[in-house]
């Protein structure tokens, strides 16, 4: 089609944010701080290559995700532990605090809730920030490999992708079929994924991940927590997913509750205040 005359002063008009989150809730870091450093460790396990783990975090603790043998990216899941239908939101986490999130965002649940599930209190590769090519870590952008997309893409039946494994996971945490335990699971956290858009055609792109063995990504859990994590087939997401060609290495969770009386003063988040009449 022909460029209209005005092309360049339409490209040249400045954005607006959707979203301003200045009055959102400020998470009260300082106290988080201090009741991490009187933690205790109350219980671990580790996601296997190409394979997922599932943890339970009561409400008021913390839990890490931990690289420990190699580069290694994760998807992340989480769900109330007492409700599975509030679960991680990742478009409306996105749209709240960008495409990337770090130390002081959170973790939004699905409606009817909207309230935070999570809040991120240390992240060690925070440093990383922006690069050249729009690429970032931690992204609210991808949804999971899955073997859906690998079949409509390559014709492929492969069962290792993120989504099959935090379905497994799930299902063998509840007991139940691979088939009740999969509408549960969701658009993740990508922990430790470098990702970004291509400036030219917009679309997403993955790169090495920076993370190396020992950094970690910490959490404090705002309500009672389940949560499932993949360490993705593909590695540091450096070439490909979705097959066994990428090195791969487990990831560690660590879940840690603070000393009696370490949170006082703070406040469990209430679902959202929303009426639920929808103009009726």
């Amino acid at each position: 089609m022909t460029e209209p005359k005005d092309a360049a002063a339409r490209r040249a008009v400045e954005p607006v944010i959707c979203y301003p989150n200045d009055t959102l809730p400020t998470p009260p870091m300082a106290l988080y701080r201090a009741a991490r450093d009187g933690a205790k460790k109350i219980s671990e396990t580790y996601a296997a290559p190409r394979e997922a783990c599932t943890f339970e975090v009561p409400q008021g603790s913390f839990f890490r995700i931990s690289s420990v043998e190699g580069p290694q990216v994760g998807d992340l899941n989480l769900w109330n532990k007492n409700d599975l239908s509030e679960r991680f939101y990742s478009g409306k986490t996105r749209a709240l605090h960008g495409t990337h999130i770090t130390t002081g965002e959170r973790m939004w649940s699905s409606f009817p809730h909207l309230r935070p599930l999570a809040t991120i209190v240390a992240d060690t590769l925070s440093w990383y920030g922006i690069d050249a090519f729009g690429g970032s870590v931690h992204d609210v952008i991808g949804t999971r490999c899955d073997p859906y997309t690998g079949n409509l893409l390559s014709g492929t039946q492969y069962h290792h992708c993120c989504h099959s494994n935090l379905t497994r996971a799930l299902a063998d945490h509840l007991g139940v079929s691979d088939a009740e335990a999969e509408p549960h699971v969701h658009d993740v956290l990508n922990v430790f994924m470098c990702t970004g858009f291509t400036r030219d055609t917009g679309q997403y792109f993955m790169k090495a991940s920076p993370v190396r063995v020992g950094d970690y990504l910490e959490f404090f859990a705002e309500v009672d927590l389940l949560g499932a994590l993949s360490a993705c087939p593909g590695g540091d997401c450096s070439s490909e997913h979705t097959s066994d060609a990428a090195a791969c290495y487990p990831l560690h969770v660590e879940v840690f509750e603070p000393a009696p009386g370490a949170l006082e003063g703070w406040v469990a988040p209430a679902k959202n205040g929303y009426d639920g009449s929808h103009g009726r």
